[in-house]
C-alpha cells in the first residue's frame, strides 16, 4: 500500500489523537503524525502548503511554480511528499495538476497540539 494510501486510511478510520496534554501517543499514532510533520519540516513544503491552503478553492501548479526559484522537478517533488503525507490532495487535468488542502488532516494536526491547560514556564 502507497504512504498516500496509507494516510487516507488512517484519516478515515479517524486515526489520529487527542490533545498532546491529555494522554501520550500511541506508537501507531505517533508514526502516522510524524509523517505529516515531517514533510512539514522543509521550509518549501510549509510554504507550499501555506500557498495552497490560504487560496480559494484548488491551485493549479502552474501557479505554485513561479512563486519559487526552484525548477519544476523539484517543486513536484515536495507536492509529492505533502501529498503523501495527506495533507493536500492533487487532480490531474490535461497538461496541469491542481491541488486543494485536506482539511481533515490539518484539524487533525490542530487538535493534537490544542493545549489549553497547558501553563507556559
Amino acid at each position: 500500500m502507497s504512504n498516500q494510501k496509507a494516510a487516507e486510511a488512517e484519516a478515515s478510520a479517524g486515526a489520529c489523537c487527542a490533545p498532546l496534554t491529555e494522554a501520550p501517543l500511541a506508537v501507531d499514532q505517533a508514526e502516522y503524525v510524524a509523517r505529516m510533520f515531517k514533510a512539514l519540516g522543509d521550509p518549501v513544503r510549509l510554504r507550499l502548503l501555506s500557498l495552497i491552503t490560504s487560496a480559494d478553492g484548488e491551485v493549479c501548479v502552474c501557479d505554485l511554480t513561479v512563486a519559487f526559484d526552484l525548477s519544476q522537478p523539484t517543486i513536484s517533488h515536495h507536492l509529492k511528499v505533502l501529498r503523501e503525507a495527506g495533507l493536500v490532495d492533487s487532480q490531474r487535468r490535461g497538461t496541469w495538476v491542481y491541488y486543494w488542502p485536506r482539511p481533515e488532516n490539518l484539524k487533525q494536526l490542530s487538535a493534537l497540539l490544542d493545549t489549553p491547560g497547558l501553563a507556559p514556564a
